[in-house]
């Protein structure tokens, strides 16, 4: 089963050596792809180059920024196939920005 594992965190934590922090995310993408477990992921440009588009009674709407105001911003996210709900959350655990932000995890749905 698939499951996206999205990658939370506050944009511009001072807290965070960007250049380990990277470095970790390099060792974890390649156990994950070692194990056969990754499918895809990618980091997102900072939430100040978001675009957010909304259509209401035929109307389109474009607005600069995010669709929400929050603490914490949708920085990436990994692609899993993953036998079941543990081994996602197993995985998401070694996700480093776990540590310092939250990794949610969901099951991609499966269309028949």
């Amino acid at each position: 089963m698939q499951y996206m594992l999205l990658i939370y965190g506050v944009e511009g934590a001072e807290d965070v050596d960007m250049d380990t922090l990277l470095e970790q995310y390099g060792v974890f993408s390649e156990e994950a792809g070692k194990a056969g477990v990754l499918i895809s992921g990618e980091g997102l440009d900072p939430v100040s180059t978001a675009t957010s588009v909304r259509v209401r009674n035929g109307e389109t709407s474009i607005t600069d920024g995010p669709f929400a105001e929050t603490k914490e911003a949708l920085g990436g996210y990994y692609l899993l196939e993953c036998e079941n709900l543990d081994e996602a959350l197993s995985w998401a655990a070694k996700i480093p920005s776990a540590r310092y932000g939250t990794v949610e995890v969901r099951p991609v749905m499966a269309y028949e």
